[in-house]
């Protein structure tokens, strides 16, 4: 930079530039290499504990009856998401319906099925067929003791019912989350309300319900483990247990069936974060200096960190 009197430099343009140097925290990495030790002690120490039953672990870890007891919870665990998912989108409608008597449906709903214990509800499912062994609809019997002695369809129903009421929640919340210019836009543009829906509000609260969701599946994953209140022993909790039952080691079972929670678990988490960031583009992206400058034309003041250069700036020497 060039003096303005007498042409020379100024000091300003000599001056040596700043370094910044980070701020030491010797205590958080004191506190990390705490838990680093602790974290090593618990492996050795875990790894050298006959009580784990390795040995009896390595044995079952790919054991077939296992397996296939983790397909049906990774089964019952899809199709019960399926049925919250659809069921709670309807009853979001319906919370949001203008009609009393649908509004009213909705939260009684929610009420009955929030406020009681999982465990609770599939032990009633477990007990329904002693309840309902047939229903009359006008002449006709219709039996349902067959229907209702299938532990695998009370377990999915059960469990999908339960998971409607918290998906209804996180579909009303997505979808109030879109400002109400957004559906005044497209009703301006002609569309319908299910075109609205699809094409604008729903693109825009799946970011929202996504991450809520995927959380909610993973749970759910986990709670497959109390369908043996139906009683169901199929899935991997129910069929860890007969084993560990039959040759009188729980540890190590349970760490089986721990194991495969923790892949699956993972696989869902890694879908999870893809699908995130699928529904996530176009929510936030960075602007050329050409886009920043064109943006600045077109709302008539330039945002206060862009700088416009004009074309006829001379350049300083």
């Amino acid at each position: 930079m060039t003096h303005p009197t007498t042409g020379a430099d100024s000091p300003a343009a000599d001056a040596a530039p700043i370094v910044a140097k980070p701020l030491r925290h010797p205590g958080r990495w004191a506190f990390a290499a705490l838990l680093l030790i602790l974290f090593v002690w618990f492996i050795i120490s875990a790894a050298r504990n006959e009580a784990y039953g390795w040995d009896t672990y390595a044995r079952y870890i790919l054991d077939r009856r296992i397996a296939i007891a983790a397909l049906h919870t990774l089964a019952i665990t899809v199709l019960a998401m399926i049925i919250g998912v659809v069921l709670g989108a309807i009853l979001a409608v319906l919370r949001m319906s203008p009609n009393p008597v649908m509004r009213s449906i909705s939260s009684i709903y929610l009420w009955i099925f929030r406020g009681t214990p999982v465990y609770v509800q599939l032990v009633f499912w477990g007990l329904l067929g002693s309840i309902y062994s047939s229903i009359g609809v006008g002449g006709f019997q219709i039996n349902l003791e067959d229907a209702l002695r299938n532990a695998f369809f009370l377990a999915v129903i059960g469990l999908g019912l339960n998971e409607s009421a918290y998906m209804a929640e996180i579909v009303r919340a997505g979808i109030q989350s879109v400002p109400e210019g957004q559906t005044e836009a497209s009703k301006a543009l002609g569309m319908s309300w299910w075109q609205t829906m699809r094409r604008t509000v729903l693109p825009q609260a799946m970011r929202i319900i996504i991450p809520p969701t995927g959380n909610e599946l993973i749970s759910m994953l986990k709670t497959t483990s109390l369908v043996v209140a139906i009683p169901y022993a199929g899935e991997l909790y129910g069929r860890a247990t007969d084993i560990s039952n039959a040759i009188f080691e729980p540890v190590p079972l349970l760490l089986v069936a721990a194991t495969w929670y923790l892949l699956v678990t993972s696989i869902l988490m890694v879908a999870q974060h893809y699908v995130e960031k699928h529904f996530d583009k176009g929510s936030s992206r960075e602007l050329t200096s050409r886009q920043l400058a064109a943006l600045a034309d077109a709302e008539g003041v330039p945002p206060h960190n862009v700088t416009v250069a004009t074309s006829n700036t001379p350049k300083r020497k």
